[in-house]
């Protein structure tokens, strides 16, 4: 998934230029600590990677995936941003100097533009005779529906199947899926399911897991499961089928770092600490 993460950041940063090479990447722990009233807490990121050439940090690039507009967005990004920056303080060497950190948020929302504040002023109320005094992060956002279809042919990874599906979306209201063959057929399978909860997807993933591999083009794939549903009709109890489906998905993407535990209870109505348990995750405190 690096060339993945190389793959968007060059597209949506660098407009296609290939400056970040996959292999210049190197993961890091979504989660970071940081002291609070006499106690360890913790944030978690999305997906973070540092960017590392010759032997030398460049960045800390960090990836947030909303389905839904958060109106503290800019507190979220510089509460991650911040504890970042205090995590290469506290092991910072002699000579060396801290990297940039950079947040990307991806807003997957295609029914209308992101409508919720994108700077620390915009969020809070400010008093005006404060305003030049008060720290005011911008929010990086990128509305994947609303990339063009120029910026869309830029992308060389899976994430090009994926932006086409919003943009589609956005258009129409209808996905046509290209013959493109895919890496990671899997993970954009179970990438759109979450994100749009089109149950298409989620019959393609169960067929993917239970065993019948092979087909890496979109097209075939929901070609197959469209013929089988139209076939078998929709059987009682599909409701809860799919909530047990979704779970699941939700629990693999946290697993692979894919999503973090914050936005997967959200997307199930649970608390972070149900499901953790549920899913036989480590608790966060």
């Amino acid at each position: 998934m690096i060339y993945v993460f190389a793959d968007i950041v060059n597209v949506l940063l660098f407009h296609g230029e290939r400056l970040i090479q996959p292999e210049d990447l190197v993961d890091q722990t979504p989660r970071a600590m940081y002291k609070a009233d006499d106690k360890i807490r913790e944030v978690e990121r999305d997906v973070a990677k540092r960017w590392v050439k010759n032997n030398i940090r460049i960045a800390c690039i960090g990836l947030e995936n909303q389905t839904k507009a958060d109106p503290y967005m800019p507190l979220r990004v510089m509460g991650y941003d911040g504890v970042e920056y205090q995590t290469q303080l506290r092991d910072l060497q002699e000579g060396e100097k801290p990297c940039p950190v950079v947040t990307l948020v991806l807003y997957f929302g295609y029914k209308g533009h992101w409508n919720a504040p994108l700077s620390i002023q915009e969020a809070l109320e400010v008093p005006k005779e404060l305003k030049p005094y008060v720290t005011d992060v911008k929010v990086n956002l990128f509305e994947v529906a609303y990339l063009t279809w120029d910026q869309v042919n830029q992308f060389q990874s899976d994430f090009r199947e994926v932006a086409r599906y919003f943009v589609q979306m956005r258009e129409s209201g209808d996905y046509h899926p290209s013959d493109d063959e895919l890496a990671h057929i899997e993970s954009v399978l179970q990438l759109l399911n979450v994100m749009d909860k089109d149950h298409r997807f989620e019959s393609a993933v169960n067929e993917r897991l239970g065993g019948k591999k092979g087909v890496r083009k979109m097209s075939e794939w929901l070609s197959r499961v469209i013929d089988e549903n139209q076939a078998i009709g929709r059987a009682e109890g599909r409701a809860e089928g799919r909530a047990e489906g979704e779970f699941e998905t939700l629990t693999d993407l946290v697993k692979k770092k894919l999503l973090s535990i914050k936005d997967a209870a959200e997307q199930v109505g649970m608390t972070e600490t149900d499901f953790c348990k549920k899913a036989g995750l480590p608790i966060q405190q």
